[in-house]
């Protein structure tokens, strides 16, 4: 019997333009063999692809920064009823694009506490006391120093229905704790999702099911990047003029960023090919 997997995607205002990138890539290599149903929560009047049978459009306002995040477990726990009836809930994040396959190896099991998260690419191989973690105690979402082991990306995260559903639950709770007392964790619901996962064993997935599109790299990885062959899922660059940048998506801006000069936006590898047919000994 095939699976059964809600995928929950939440693209209100200009994010929408992510859409048509995710929906195809995720129908073409996540879980291929199981039976999907996209709970796609946005404000558009129209949605394309909308009339096909394994999409449901619900209605969600923008609620503007930083509640469109902050307040996710809330837009989840509203669909409660439909999403038990599921095997496996996931959520990715509006900017998020497959490139392979994504197999049944990023289904957790119970040795996992039936719960998955990614693994955030600025904190790969660092220390827990270097992860941004909140540190306030006045947060519900408040990790001390020498706490935590791993820290979890609120790009992508999903488990077992029943699991996932008491995590949303909590975390909606613990979420208005924080606001009825004026507090507002660090980084959202990021914050609160590495609260919780701080007494769990998640399935936590490497950067390359949610490797980030841009120069991010540290710069020991420039030479001998350990993901760049095999990266299965993509985090598109917000900050692309392609999708009109930063304050664009976000509405602070109505005009949209332009694609460089061509002249100017030589790749880093390309700027080294230069410089070196030039005369120039580089060592990085």
């Amino acid at each position: 019997m095939k699976k059964k997997i809600a995928v929950l995607y939440i693209v209100t205002g200009r994010y929408i333009c992510f859409w048509d990138e995710f929906y195809p890539s995720c129908e073409k290599y996540f879980l291929s063999g199981a039976d999907k149903k996209y709970f796609v929560f946005t404000d558009a009047e129209h949605l394309n692809y909308e009339e096909n049978n394994n999409i449901l459009k619900i209605h969600q306002e923008k609620l503007g920064w930083p509640y469109d995040t902050m307040l996710r477990f809330d837009i989840f726990l509203k669909q409660k009823e439909l999403l038990k009836e599921f095997d496996y809930i996931f959520f990715f994040n509006a900017n998020t694009k497959f490139l392979k396959s994504v197999g049944e190896e990023i289904l957790p099991n119970a040795e996992n506490d039936w719960l998955i998260t990614g693994s955030h690419p600025a904190f790969y191989n660092k220390n827990p006391d270097e992860f941004t973690y909140d540190r306030n105690p006045k947060s519900q979402a408040y990790i001390p120093y020498g706490k935590g082991k791993h820290y979890a990306t609120g790009a992508l995260n999903g488990g077992n229905s029943t699991q996932f559903l008491e995590m949303c639950e909590e975390l909606s709770h613990l979420t208005h704790i924080d606001m009825e007392n004026n507090v507002i964790p660090l980084w959202h619901d990021e914050s609160m999702l590495n609260k919780y996962m701080l007494n769990k064993n998640p399935l936590i997935m490497p950067v390359n099911y949610l490797y980030p599109e841009g120069n991010w790299m540290p710069r020991k990885w420039r030479k001998n990047n350990p993901f760049k062959n095999d990266i299965k899922i993509l985090s598109t660059d917000k900050a692309n003029p392609r999708y009109g940048g930063y304050k664009y998506l976000r509405g602070l801006s109505d005009k949209k960023m332009k694609n460089p000069n061509p002249i100017f936006s030589i790749s880093y590898e390309d700027t080294k090919k230069v410089l070196r047919f030039f005369g120039f000994k580089i060592y990085i």
